[in-house]
């Protein structure tokens, strides 16, 4: 695998030489793992201190929950939960901050915060081009995840997934965003029901001639089905299992809630997948 530098304004992080691992930072009530944990500023503090200690590159920041059934919530109250802990951790903390937002307001005002990287859960296809603009603008690096709102898709799966990326493509070339800047998610989770699920995880190296891969699996659903039912708070170890299968797979990023346990888990798989040492 070549490695590969992305500049993120004064930062950058590298590809391809090991696999960066991306914590989660909910500062909501109500996401599906960890809601009402760190939505207030000191704890969401101690918490980013917190995967730094354990090994986390990336800290994503998200203010409302994207959970099956979650309310959307304004515009405002988004901005006023996300910009005050991105200030924080920019300030304080010396690491790369990804906002995760599919509003374009939310996304401007974190990166005048101090954001690096945009993740939009929906690939520059929610708003008409008004997040395509600001990533021009900003010429930041953007997460671009696959997404839609039911679990029925009439054709193969990877088939879909590549139509969604290639229409990201598209909408990036319209806006002049560089493709280089582009990191791509599958979205598990999101329009997909268990079964699509898995079958995306074990087929994720069809998407690897399309650009860097994100994996963003940790403690969901899918997991906790082939753990018999497991609760969230017990399914660490089947999201160190998809850690593992993903850079087998060959992507370049891993998003996850408990980072120190993945992060071992991707040194040793590092080691054997990269060969490396």
């Amino acid at each position: 695998m070549k490695m590969k530098k992305i500049s993120c304004g004064k930062k950058e992080i590298i590809l391809g030489q090991r696999t960066l691992i991306m914590g989660i930072l909910n500062v909501t009530p109500d996401s599906f793992s960890d809601g009402g944990k760190y939505n207030n500023l000191d704890a969401a503090m101690k918490q980013a201190e917190k995967l730094i200690a354990d090994g986390a590159d990336i800290i994503d920041i998200g203010g409302e929950s994207t959970r099956p059934g979650h309310t959307q919530i304004t515009v405002e109250e988004e901005i006023s939960r996300v910009v005050p802990i991105v200030e924080k951790i920019s300030k304080e903390l010396n690491t790369i901050i990804s906002i995760d937002t599919y509003k374009h307001e939310v996304a401007k005002e974190a990166v005048k915060a101090g954001a690096d990287i945009i993740n939009d859960i929906w690939g520059l296809q929610y708003d008409k081009g008004e997040m395509a603009k600001f990533v021009k603008e900003c010429n930041l690096p953007l997460i671009a995840m696959h997404n839609q709102n039911d679990e029925v898709y009439n054709k193969d799966i990877m088939l879909v997934l590549r139509e969604f990326f290639e229409k990201t493509y598209k909408i990036a070339d319209e806006y002049g965003i560089d493709r280089n800047k582009i990191i791509l998610d599958p979205g598990l989770g999101f329009g997909k029901n268990s079964e699509q699920n898995i079958e995306v995880l074990s087929r994720l190296d069809e998407l690897n001639d399309m650009g860097p891969i994100l994996l963003g699996a940790s403690k969901k659903r899918f997991i906790g089905k082939l753990l018999n039912d497991l609760p969230f708070d017990e399914r660490v170890e089947g999201t160190v299992a998809t850690t593992v299968i993903g850079i087998q797979k060959g992507v370049d990023i891993v998003r996850v809630h408990n980072v120190l346990e993945n992060k071992r888990a991707s040194l040793v798989a590092d080691g054997i997948y990269r060969k490396r040492g």
